[in-house]
């Protein structure tokens, strides 16, 4: 069985996926992965360096991510250009590390779950939540953006009524981490049941 994971940024998903590794739950985070395929030998960084021309690796014959950031940004077409290389080998390499775990359940941590067709690959969606004070306060702490910044990579993620309606499993994550991690323990405990379940249907 696999469940997905996500939440808006600064919502705590990393906190959360650290959790269920504790538990010694195996954890595939889609951000890793499309860091994986563009890194220096991989198809995918030779095709975007065929494409927008080798100003954009560094001297040392690496992507070239701030610059990268400011053409897609700028362009639409091009954006979607990358996206459409990057999608399917993103979806593919996440697939094969899902299958290398061999524990009842596995998660798949996405912040775009659910605005790509990521979700089409998980059969429970786990959204951590928080009201977005929140999220502006522990970004603005986090990575030093200003206020408006964060707001807007809020605008454009989806939004917090739209996850918590495709969610089956909601946590608030307001509280302490003891408090998460006790959260985090009783859904464990649910989707081990779960999956234990799924087994015994299957071999029916």
């Amino acid at each position: 069985m696999i469940i997905g994971l996500t939440g808006g940024i600064g919502s705590g998903k990393s906190a959360v996926s650290k959790c269920f590794e504790k538990l010694g739950v195996q954890v595939v985070d889609a951000d890793i992965v499309a860091r994986e395929v563009v890194e220096t030998g991989r198809p995918a960084l030779k095709a975007i360096a065929g494409h927008f021309g080798h100003d954009i690796l560094t001297p040392e014959g690496q992507l070239n991510r701030a610059a990268l950031r400011s053409i897609i940004f700028a362009d639409e077409n091009q954006r979607k250009w990358l996206e459409s290389l990057l999608h399917p080998l993103i979806r593919e390499e996440i697939i094969s590390q899902l299958k290398e775990g061999n524990a009842p359940y596995s998660i798949l941590s996405s912040p775009l779950l659910l605005e790509t067709d990521q979700h089409t690959m998980v059969e429970r969606i786990l959204v951590v939540d928080v009201p977005i004070e929140t999220q502006i306060e522990r970004t603005c702490q986090r990575d030093n953006n200003s206020k408006e910044q964060v707001e807007s990579i809020i605008k454009a993620q989806s939004s917090r009524e739209f996850k918590q309606q495709k969610a089956d499993d909601i946590i608030l994550n307001t509280g302490t981490i003891e408090a998460l991690q006790k959260e985090v323990s009783t859904l464990h405990q649910r989707y081990l049941e779960l999956s234990q379940n799924e087994q015994k249907n299957h071999h029916r």
